[in-house]
This record gives C-alpha cells, sequence and structure tokens, in this order.
C-alpha cells in the first residue's frame, strides 16, 4: 500500500514533465488539429498564454513527482487537468489523457484528504 501515493504521482506527473518541455525543445511532432479545436489551441499559442501553462505544468510536474510539497502541488495542477479534459471532451470532441489525469489528480487529492482538513474544516 506504501507504494500507490508514489506510482499513482509519478503516472500523473510524468505526461506534464515529458510533454511540458516539448513546447519549447520541439522533440516530439504536435499533431494538427483543425475546426474549432486548432482555432482555440492557435489563440492560446499566439497568445503566449500556453507559454505561461506549460511552465506551471513543468514545474508542478517536478513538483509532483519528487514529492516537492506534492499535496500543494496537487491542488495547484488540478484546475490545468481539468481544463485539458475540458478541451478534449468539449471542443476536440475526442476524450483522451484529460479524462486519466484527472481521475489519476482526484484519487491522490483524496489519499491525501489528511493534508487539506485545515482548508474544509
Amino acid at each position: 500500500m506504501k507504494y500507490i501515493n508514489p506510482i499513482l504521482a509519478t503516472l500523473l506527473a510524468l505526461p506534464f514533465v515529458v510533454f511540458g518541455p516539448n513546447y519549447f525543445l520541439h522533440f516530439m511532432a504536435t499533431p494538427p488539429m483543425d475546426g474549432d479545436a486548432g482555432t482555440f489551441a492557435g489563440i492560446l499559442y499566439k497568445s503566449n498564454f500556453l507559454l505561461v501553462v506549460k511552465i506551471m505544468e513543468i514545474l508542478f510536474g517536478f513538483m509532483i513527482l519528487f514529492n516537492l510539497k506534492r499535496p500543494l502541488a496537487l491542488i495547484l495542477i488540478a484546475p490545468i487537468t481539468v481544463n485539458i479534459m475540458m478541451f478534449e471532451v468539449l471542443i476536440a470532441h475526442k476524450p483522451g489523457i484529460g479524462v486519466v489525469l484527472v481521475l489519476l489528480n482526484l484519487i491522490l487529492l483524496f489519499r491525501y484528504k489528511n493534508n487539506y482538513r485545515s482548508i474544509y474544516a
């Protein structure tokens, strides 16, 4: 049982730690997006909004991966995972890794619920 949290945390953090730097280094090809998804992604890219999000993804991903204030990082990365899921479901109409990331985040938030007692007490 003591290995569940590190395994789940690694599964949650790995996509952010791997795909976040790809925004800057371009070591993997990005599949083209068309329609509303392409328009939305283009606006995020051109406005540098995605730049800020990618920096936060990398930072919070490393915090989760190396257990540096992991409960805090789980709360901070939650809106990012929800937005990824909402983009996939509502705009791209192709649910994928976003659903998995939200589930992993929720499970880990629940497993660290004792750290959040002062928030909801």
